[in-house]
């Protein structure tokens, strides 16, 4: 039996465009997570916030607005303030190669562009939340 494992999605920052956020949600979903999706246009404290009230495992961001280099990090320096440093964030949107390379750098587990293929995605969670948890345990 497979465990189930909890994971939010955020749309940090003013980016209105969550039809990618939402079918990764899905997918996730699907593949047997317990997800929660955050909205649009929510703060990093904000997705901070749900991400350790929600007790989650991993935290997957998706940004569209070419800002990711300033909320992405943004969302980690959260999350550490709050407590939760050590839940493992993956990004997604439209990133240069040179910016994933930056996000990666500054502690992003994980960076997907348009065209990778769900199951890469998933498997990136499916890592991530199994990493969190043995940590913790």
């Amino acid at each position: 039996m497979q465990e189930t494992f909890r994971v939010l999605i955020g749309k940090p920052g003013l980016d209105g465009h969550d039809r990618g956020a939402k079918f990764i949600a899905r997918a996730l979903r699907d593949a047997g997570f317990e997800v929660i999706y955050t909205g649009i246009r929510r703060s990093a404290d904000e997705i901070a916030a749900a991400a350790i009230q929600e007790d989650v495992c991993a935290v997957g961001l998706s940004s569209m607005s070419g800002a990711h280099l300033k909320l992405f990090p943004a969302v980690l320096e959260a999350l550490r303030q709050a407590g939760g440093g050590d839940i493992p964030v993956l990004g997604g949107g439209i990133i240069p190669a040179g910016d994933a390379t930056s996000l990666r750098a500054a502690g992003i587990r994980a960076v997907f562009t348009p065209g990778t293929p769900v199951d890469i995605i998933i498997e990136a969670f499916r890592d991530a939340c199994r990493d969190h948890h043995d940590a913790r345990h």
